[in-house]
């Protein structure tokens, strides 16, 4: 049955595929009502005239704050600048990154998205030299936003290790010296002091005036100048080697996290080849438009979402998609940005504007998956604001009373204050949970499936329960001729040819099963006349002076007995059924079936063996919905309206924690009503941009890995905070009682993020 959404998931595909991004566009479609499949011709011309206040609905309720947030465009008066970051170790970075820009007079706003290395300004445009030379200042370095990785200097490499190897030479040299001259060794140690902690003091004072006051330079430029106060400079040379030594191990875990999505920019190549006529053109990729022609050599990938021309070709999506097996794609079908033409060369013609390709969409996500942290990450973050003052002010007491109330030596209780000041710096708790969070959702893109931020993978390890949408979710989409059935004297090519002449010009899978079976017969299709739809009947045309109608088949007094039983035989069988009418007379019965996914059995026994409940939410007739949910062994309800399934959902939400899967545009109300909403992919942009999570290459299979994989990050960030508090609340024990020194205390201080780091990166390896 023609249903309405589905009709108008067409018509958003074609419009995308034609480069329209146009936000109107994409959000048209899940604000109407579902209704009979048939009734979507009825209802095309309505749906346009009241798409307007339907879209405002969606604008007004469908986008969350934090959307709002990312859309929102500059001020009148300022500009939107954005460079690329480099020597960003961890979250804190971006943090420092953000209180300085934010501290510029004229700032509007400021982001830094960590996970791409990118620091976003709304600003007036005379302060942008301003901005960078803050940036600069404390330490990082800004490039060109659209620079790759590669980019990057190779100077750089040695700015990043140099102070480490002359900080390990100098202290091995110092060590030495010890054995020859203790003296000697002492006035060592203190030069190597002072010049580790030259940049590490320099930063810290910048950021305290940048409005980062307990930053963990800060801790340990005072640490570093106590111990020599009280003549432990050896120790302060090992604290500032091992501090150095800790932001390396910081490093490298940002790199590999960060891995993924460098690699992802990498996929579009930098130029294209262009064809205009017979001449063919190097030209940026950026100047490329839809409608361009391109030609792609083997072994080269596509710069932009494109149309293939060829007949047919192979390409490798592995990389977006998963499937190791390259994809045979035929003409006029759409091949995504960064695929690999595998076998031959192929022409093709560009569907994406600039800067909206796939992979583009997919980075855009990324970075907005940052704004949307898990809840356990923000109190996290809130915690480590009041954790470090507070331990300050416990090193300031423990420095403090036992001296002055109990006369106890002052160098001692100087240098256990100064070992707890090292235990207050937060980075193995506040790094704990987005090191394993980034990991998950890396390992979640592996398996072709797109997570949007903490709060959605946190939510998917709590799901007890999935809601699934029948049709293009459960089953291919891509419904089949299955019954021709004449009444009368018509033969079924006659009956075919009667249906496919009404239904010429629809891109509605239904239809266009119709129209493909009878142009199989080889002959020309009769052209309908005066095409038309009917509010809550069907869709008729005039051929052959007779009006010829395709209508469901439940309107009354349609058919007999005899084929009303029929009816019901099909739709048991889990067919839809359409019937043709001539001038008010039936005709003949049409069946169609959609077919399963081939993986859709295993992924609800997979989905089993989690304790994950499957109910089916449908809108088609509860016979046709009875047979796939009995094949599937699932419950369903059926007859569904989107209000319905919304209510529905509500339902299931208030007993068990749900997620619902549908395509992401007639299902988009009951996603929003759900815990999570999954989207299946199926090359659809609106897909992606509905719901909290994606099915990239609409593998149900996916479903059971994205809850296994969330399940393990969300015990990972247990395990984390437990090593993170852990160590902490060991070593403030021992720091006390003075069983263990300044070098100890930042050890365990770098081991505990190098701990929780490590431990977060076993998610990439992760076998689910």
């Amino acid at each position: 049955m023609h249903n309405h959404q589905n009709h108008q998931q067409q018509q958003q595909h074609n419009l995308l595929e034609s480069g329209c991004s146009d936000h109107h566009s994409k959000k048209l479609s899940g604000c109407h009502s579902e209704q009979s499949e048939i009734e979507v011709h009825a209802e095309q011309a309505h749906s346009q005239d009241h798409s307007g206040s339907c879209c405002s609905a969606v604008d007004a309720n469908g986008l969350d704050e934090e959307n709002a947030q990312l859309a929102a465009v500059p001020v009148i008066g300022t500009e939107r600048f954005s460079w690329r970051v480099t020597g960003m170790d961890c979250p804190s970075c971006a943090k420092k990154i953000e209180n300085a820009v934010a501290a510029i007079p004229g700032v509007d706003s400021v982001r830094v998205l960590f996970a791409t290395e990118k620091l976003v300004v709304d600003a007036p445009p005379d302060i942008s030299l301003r901005i960078q030379d803050v940036v600069k200042r404390l330490g990082f370095t800004l490039l060109v936003a659209q620079a790759t990785a590669t980019t990057a200097p190779q100077a750089a490499r040695f700015g990043e290790f140099g102070p480490l190897l002359l900080l390990t030479t100098l202290m091995v040299v110092s060590s030495l010296l010890n054995h020859i001259n203790p003296t000697l060794s002492r006035s060592a140690f203190i030069a190597t002091t002072l010049v580790g902690l030259g940049p590490v003091a320099i930063k810290a004072l910048r950021l305290i005036r940048s409005g980062t006051p307990f930053a963990i330079e800060t801790l340990m430029s005072v640490a570093a100048i106590g111990a020599l106060l009280i003549g432990a400079a050896a120790e302060a040379a090992m604290v500032l080697l091992l501090f150095m030594i800790g932001e390396r191990l910081e490093s490298y875990a940002a790199n590999r996290a960060r891995r993924g999505v460098t690699t992802l920019m990498a996929l579009v190549p930098e130029e294209a080849l262009l064809l205009q006529g017979t001449v063919r053109k190097r030209v940026p990729v950026a100047n490329l438009r839809p409608g361009d022609v391109i030609e792609i050599a083997p072994g080269s990938r596509l710069p932009a979402d494109a149309e293939l021309l060829n007949p047919f070709a192979s390409f490798d999506e592995s990389v977006l998609t998963g499937e190791s097996v390259p994809v045979e794609r035929q003409q006029g079908e759409k091949v995504v940005a960064g695929s690999l033409s595998v076998d031959q060369v192929v022409q093709m013609k560009v569907i994406s504007e600039p800067g909206k390709n796939a992979i583009d969409r997919i980075l855009q996500l990324i970075e907005d998956a940052e704004e949307r942290r898990a809840p356990i990450e923000r109190f996290l973050d809130r915690f480590s604001r009041y954790y470090t003052p507070a331990i300050m002010l416990l090193a300031v007491v423990v420095i403090l009373i036992p001296p002055l109330l109990f006369s106890q030596p002052w160098h001692v209780w100087i240098y256990r204050g100064l070992t707890l000041l090292l235990i207050g710096c937060p980075c193995a708790l506040v790094i704990s949970t987005p090191a394993a969070i980034t990991s998950g959702m890396a390992a979640a893109t592996r398996r072709g499936v797109l997570i949007k931020g903490g709060a959605a993978l946190e939510q998917l390890g709590q799901v007890q329960t999935i809601a699934f949408d029948k049709t293009g979710t459960l089953t291919e989409g891509k419904p089949t001729l299955t019954d021709i059935l004449p009444i009368g004297a018509l033969s079924e090519r006659q009956l075919l040819m009667l249906a496919a002449a009404v239904e010429v010009g629809s891109h509605h899978p239904l239809a266009q099963a119709i129209i493909q079976r009878a142009t199989e017969y080889g002959a020309d299709l009769p052209l309908a006349q005066a095409r038309r739809a009917l509010a809550g009947v069907g869709v008729e045309g005039v051929v052959g002076g007779k009006t010829v109608l395709i209508s469901a088949p439940g309107k009354p007094g349609l058919l007999g007995g005899k084929w009303q039983s029929q009816v019901e035989n099909l739709e048991s069988a889990g067919k839809t059924v359409v019937v043709v009418a001539e001038d008010g007379v039936p005709i003949g019965l049409l069946a169609l079936r959609d077919t399963l996914r081939s993986d859709a059995k295993q992924a609800i026994a997979e989905l089993n063996v989690l304790g994950v409940h499957g109910v089916i939410l449908t809108g088609d007739n509860p016979r046709a919905a009875a047979a796939i949910a009995s094949e599937l062994a699932l419950d369903y309800r059926a007859g569904l309206l989107p209000e319905d399934k919304v209510r529905v959902v509500t339902e299931l939400s208030r007993q068990r924690p749900t997620a619902m899967i549908g395509d992401g545009i007639n299902d988009a109300p009951a996603m929003k009503a759900a815990s999570i909403g999954i989207a299946m992919g199926s090359g659809s942009d609106v897909a992606l941009e509905t719901a909290d999570a994606a099915l990239t290459h609409s593998r149900l299979l996916a479903v059971a890995e994205m809850i296994r994989i969330a399940r393990a990050t969300h015990a990972n960030i247990r395990q984390n905070i437990t090593i993170a508090l852990g160590l902490k609340g060991v070593f403030l024990i021992t720091s006390l009682l003075g069983l263990t020194g300044l070098w100890l205390a930042v050890l365990a201080d770098s081991g505990a993020t190098a701990l929780v780091t490590a431990n977060a990166l076993r998610l990439l390896k992760k076998h689910h």
